[in-house]
């Protein structure tokens, strides 16, 4: 199969795409499609097709913005995590659950860890 460079060529007002095939002759917009529709697909691969989805499932889901403020010097542990993964029952502390979260999906989400000076 041959592979093929593409060039753009642009004045005010005028554009062009053109693409060469190794074997030096001109393809059309169309058959450059072509040439990709008929390609078999490869080993491996996967087509991903972006998606917009909440990450929240549950907590505090009546606020517009979840916002939580923290002062360091009134922490009571000197190491405090606090959970990223949306998930934890004591939230905005981590109890963990991002474990169950990423054995279930792959995912490698953990918690952010405070640490008090």
């Amino acid at each position: 199969m041959a592979s093929s460079v593409t060039a753009a060529v642009a004045a005010p007002g005028v554009g062009a795409c053109l693409s060469y095939s190794p074997s030096g002759q001109l393809l059309s917009r169309r058959a450059q499609t072509a040439q990709l529709q008929m390609r078999p697909p490869r080993r491996g691969s996967a087509v991903v097709a972006p998606r917009a989805e909440g990450i929240n499932p549950s907590i505090r889901k009546e606020e517009t913005k979840v916002v939580d403020t923290v002062q360091v010097a009134e922490l009571a542990k000197p190491l405090t995590a606090y959970c990223r993964c949306w998930r934890s029952g004591t939230f905005p502390l981590c109890d963990g659950t991002h474990v169950k979260h990423n054995k279930a999906t792959g995912d490698n989400v953990g918690p952010l860890l405070v640490k008090k000076e």
